[in-house]
């Protein structure tokens, strides 16, 4: 083999780099134990042992925090949260920009775009302007839009110009969207959350892991965003105020530490209850309490510094501080010494509720300006960024509002400093109205802050330094390049035209979760012992041994190439990686199969070997890259499980066509040259005479292999006709929620629970997985998008099914402990899964088939895989699917997940036809004057017994899959089971034959001719 050297360090380095990033895993792993067994089942005090511990520095010089984004994560339905999908309606955002136009060929066109991009590949703007010029040719779009935009466009812009700066608009409203939902994520506390922008026009996709509280999701990330310019009190204004608060916060600390209850029946009081009420009413004891405060400051900092060198002392010294500085300790601030700016202290994020509590206390209230309003910075700060800083904003005197509202900005952009090219700053433009009130308001605030507040944080509070007339200001503050970039998102999106809402969700419980992992795994397992087991009974133990190694080194390699590339494994992922491995081993069977060929016709072992590679390299590579080419089609146009699936099979595909071509020559060859392995015959007992020489006349039955395949093809189309496929919510729209209850379920008896609660729209109750177990499906009200629907929905079902609930059930125990996972698809993402699933299949076929004949050079090739691929394996999957749902004990939906499963058995049964032809081209180089009935015969019974091998080795993975890997999958791996047979009999006796008669009639033309 040549290159031997180049292929030992490619192997070491990448040895290197897999065990660089799944050590991360390892470590986070050590952490995760450790905090569980310190918080004993306390979810909160888990997490809190964690965020102490990230910014310690843990592997490598890597903090906890770091490695915890290093490692491999698991999707949601391995360890449980949401999924959802939000879209920002473009229709919308285009009646914004338009002024909300009354314009009725405006509206209609908006309509009938909507209407078309359900089946168009056409982006939605360019819809709306081909319907628009419909209703009325002879129309400006500058007409429309430059009462809204007429910065940017003039009553003389020409339609390309409009549509520029839409597209501009729309891109810069999806931008805002999203930086908005990511920073209401990122409030919300979620570890490893994942937010992506979507290829279709304003759609986004978050992964929220651990999530427990959907209903509250929902409603942070469905608002709309609310940008607000706020005047701001300095610190030194209000800082005796604050020294009055803490004297209040201190005494009712005390009197609720000294309570001592009198049991007097329904007069009882406390100690604490009197103190605070007297605390309250003494605004005299208050004053007199703050200047008692200020003086005893002064002793206890002075021994505070007194003490620093003995520990003991100074402890004492801490804990008087935070006893007689309850608020002010907190702040971390000085309460003898004021200071400028709005700034009023910086909280450790765990103590955030505490001071807001103290603040929101009626007798502190009392002592503070009544236009104070206390709001948080949106992002921490410090070294851990674990401190936010507490900003003190001025309501206006009407209703105790912001100054001026953020839907005046018409504009912002980030740019680098005029005065430093270190830093960058932001532009900022406003309307007519808005700039008259900025006017107003910059030249009320000379010298002072104003804060810029968006979903009621503080994004930044640039100081004024003069008044601004025009509407135009550039906000400095030694901003970085990406800060200066957020800022400008910030200020656009007070201008959002539409709110992103929910258009497809999946919420997978904990639980759920944990038990997808675990038969995830019992899979996984048992599919590897059993390929293992396979190639030593097969091949020999010594050849077993070598090739079930390369299996390992797959897995390794392939599971850390996933982490390098930070990708989330999924369940869709086991199986994908379960796949790649059968593919593997379909590589070990064709060059073991071609080495015993060899070893027959009398060559000495290591030739045979030598040989075996070369001969055996074409067929898998042709193999290898039309699984790859379907696997990346089915990233393309697939969504969430199915991209997992696609990402781990391409890489296990890539990965096991390095291991099984290279890595295991490479053994072979070491071995040898050291005079080992040299009595190898890749066989056994079992398997020393099988298929060895086969003569079968394949050809002989065309015309009833034709019959038989014209036959079951007729079977299915009319199945497919009258009896339809049995579509999930992923084409229909709708809903899908898995319950699981304590005794075993009478489905039939549940849905007629749960009918009249659903007017129109009945709901399907199926069993999943356990007798105890269903799946509950509706389409009611999917296309409401209103605020507080799904708890409609899942009240309807708590209602319907309270009979069959433990007695004594509440509502939020049915949809915390009953409620297993959640899944809602809207209408038009379901239509938008049919159009991809409909062009992933022809784009499948055709792609294929394109490919076979730029490798083989001949269309004979290309039809025969073509047919085979359409009739033998498609149509057959699917229609075998319309003859079984409802009549097999499990679930037979058509979803993503089977378009996935589709695709993957149409890239499978191609390595077949591959394997075929490759030995037919083969043999007629070599043989270019036989007959092509007796060519296309022998290269048929030639690789017979790699075709049975390979079958047999990949129908056990999926057998295996189908059952334990559970109802996730089961759909997908009963579809692939049908491929595999429908593949392997299509390869031999509809594609090879067709190929042959194309060959034949041409030969036969040729003839005549001459």
């Amino acid at each position: 083999m040549q290159n031997k050297g180049f292929v030992k360090v490619f192997a070491v380095l990448l040895t290197l780099v897999c065990l660089f990033y799944l050590s991360f895993s390892i470590v986070t792993n050590k952490y995760y134990k450790e905090a569980k067994i310190h918080a004993a089942g306390d979810m909160v005090k888990e997490s809190q042992y964690l965020d102490s511990l990230s910014t310690k520095k843990v592997w490598l010089g890597y903090t906890l925090k770091k490695c915890r984004t290093m490692e491999l994560n698991l999707g949601l339905d391995l360890k449980g949260g949401m999924n959802v999908i939000m879209e920002i309606n473009v229709a919308d955002v285009l009646r914004s920009l338009a002024n909300n136009s009354t314009d009725p060929k405006f509206n209609e066109a908006l309509a009938n775009a909507r209407a078309r991009q359900a089946k168009s590949q056409k982006d939605y703007i360019s819809l709306f302007v081909e319907e628009y010029k419909k209703l009325d040719s002879g129309a400006r779009l500058s007409a429309l839009f430059s009462t809204t935009l007429r910065e940017k466009i003039s009553p003389q812009s020409s339609d390309d110009e409009v549509i520029s700066v839409l597209r501009s608009e729309l891109k810069s409203t999806i931008d805002n969207s999203f930086n908005v939902l990511r920073t209401r994520i990122d409030r919300f506390g979620v570890v490893a959350p994942n937010i992506q922008q979507m290829e279709t026009d304003g759609r986004i996709s978050i992964e929220l892991p651990g999530i427990k509280e959907p209903e509250r999701v929902r409603t942070l990330l469905q608002g709309s965003a609310n940008l607000e310019f706020w005047e701001t009190f300095e610190e030194s204004e209000i800082h005796n105020s604050l020294i009055q608060a803490n004297a209040i916060v201190k005494d009712i600390l005390a009197a609720e530490k000294e309570k001592a209850p009198v049991a007097e029946g329904p007069a009882e009081k406390t100690v604490a209850g009197e103190k605070a009420k007297e605390v309250a009413e003494n605004t005299t004891a208050v004053t007199d309490s703050a200047k008692q405060a200020s003086l005893e400051a002064d002793s206890l900092l002075a021994e505070l510094h007194d003490t620093a060198a003995d520990d003991s002392t100074k402890d004492q010294s801490v804990e008087m501080w935070k006893k007689n500085y309850p608020l002010f300790s907190l702040l971390n601030m000085d309460p003898q010494q004021a200071i400028q700016g709005p700034i009023v202290g910086r909280v450790n994020y765990r103590d955030t509720a505490t001071v807001n509590a103290y603040l929101n206390m009626r007798q502190v209230k009392d002592v503070l300006d009544r236009k104070l309003v206390f709001k948080w910075s949106v992002k921490g700060v410090g070294e851990k960024e674990d401190f936010y800083e507490l900003y003190a904003l001025k309501a206006s005197v009407r209703g105790g509002k912001a100054a001026l509202e953020g839907d005046v900005v018409v504009d912002a952009k980030d740019d680098f400093s005029q005065h430093s090219a270190k830093f960058a700053e932001v532009s900022m433009t406003m309307n007519s109205e808005g700039a008259k009130k900025w006017a107003r308001l910059t030249k009320e605030n000379i010298g002072k802050c104003v804060a810029i507040v968006l979903d009621n944080n503080v994004y930044s509070s640039p100081r004024v330094n003069d008044e601004i007339p025009n509407g135009r200001s550039n906000i400095t503050g030694n901003f970085s390049p990406e800060e200066a970039k957020d800022l400008a998102n910030v200020l656009k999106s007070g201008k959002m035209s539409a709110p992103a809402r929910i258009i497809q969700e999946d919420v997978v419980g904990p639980s759920l979760g944990q038990e997808a992992i675990n038969e995830g795994f019992i899979s996984f397992l048992c599919a590897l012992l059993l390929l293992m087991v396979y190639l030593m009974v097969m091949y020999g133990f010594k050849p077993g041994i070598i090739a079930n190694g390369a299996l390992l080194l797959n897995l390794f390699f392939t599971m850390g190439v996933l982490a390098s590339f930070h990708a989330v494994l999924t369940l869709s992922g086991i199986a994908g990686i379960v796949l790649a491995l059968a593919i593997a081993v379909d590589a070990n069977v064709l060059i073991y199969e071609r080495i015993k060929e060899e070893l027959r016709g009398g060559k000495a072992i290591k030739k045979a070997v030598e040989e075996g590679y070369k001969k055996a390299f074409s067929a898998i590579f042709d193999s290898n890259l039309t699984s790859i080419l379907t696997g990346v089609i089915l990233w393309y146009f697939g969504t969430g499980p199915i991209r997992g699936f696609a990402t781990t099979l391409i890489i296990g595909i890539i990965i096991s066509f390095f291991t099984a071509v290279f890595l295991t020559r490479l053994t072979y060859e070491t071995f040898m040259d050291k005079g080992k392995l040299l009595n190898l015959t890749f066989t056994t007992n079992w398997t020393k005479n099988f298929l060895v020489n086969p003569t079968f006349n394949f050809l002989k039955q065309n015309k009833k292999a034709y019959t038989i395949s014209a036959v079951i093809t007729l079977i299915c189309l009319s199945a497919l006709i009258f009896r339809g496929l049995n579509q999930g919510i992923d084409f229909t729209g709708g809903r899908n929620y898995v319950v699981r209850f304590e005794q075993d379920i009478n489905t039939v008896q549940a849905q007629e629970m749960l009918n009249p609660l659903f007017p129109e729209h009945v709901p399907s109750v199926i069993t999943i997985g356990t007798p105890n177990q269903v799946r509950i499906s509706t389409n009611y009200k999917i296309t409401d998008a209103s605020e507080g629907i799904d708890e409609e929905i899942t009240t309807k079902l708590y209602e319907g099914l309270k009979p069959l609930l433990k007695e004594g059930t509440t509502y939020e125990q049915f949809t915390q402990d009953y409620i297993m996972s959640s899944q809602k698809v809207g209408p038009s993402i379901a239509d938008d899964i049919k159009k991809g699933a409909f062009w992933a299949v022809t784009f499948a076929i055709l792609g294929i088939g394109l490919y076979i004949l730029l490798r083989f050079r001949d269309l004979s090739y290309s039809v025969g895989t073509v047919v085979a691929l359409i009739a033998g394996d498609a149509i057959f999957i699917l229609g075998m699917y319309a003859i079984l749902w409802g009549f097999v004990p499990f679930s037979l939906e058509v979803d993503q997940t089977f378009i996935g499963a589709v695709l993957t058995a149409l890239g499978y049964s191609v390595n077949d036809k591959v394997v075929i032809f490759d030995r037919v081209r083969e043999y007629t180089h070599l043989y270019p004057k036989r007959d092509k009935y007796s060519l296309f015969n022998e290269a048929l019974n030639s690789t017979l017994d790699r075709t049975f091998n390979t079958s047999v080795s990949t129908l056990l993975v999926l057998i295996v899959i189908f059952i334990f890997a559970g109802d996730a999958i089961r759909s997908f791996s009963f579809a692939m089971i049908l491929g595999t047979i429908g593949g392997t009999l299509s390869s031999l006796f509809v594609a090879a034959p067709i190929a042959y008669e194309i060959q034949h009639r041409k030969q036969l033309k040729l003839e005549n001719k001459s």
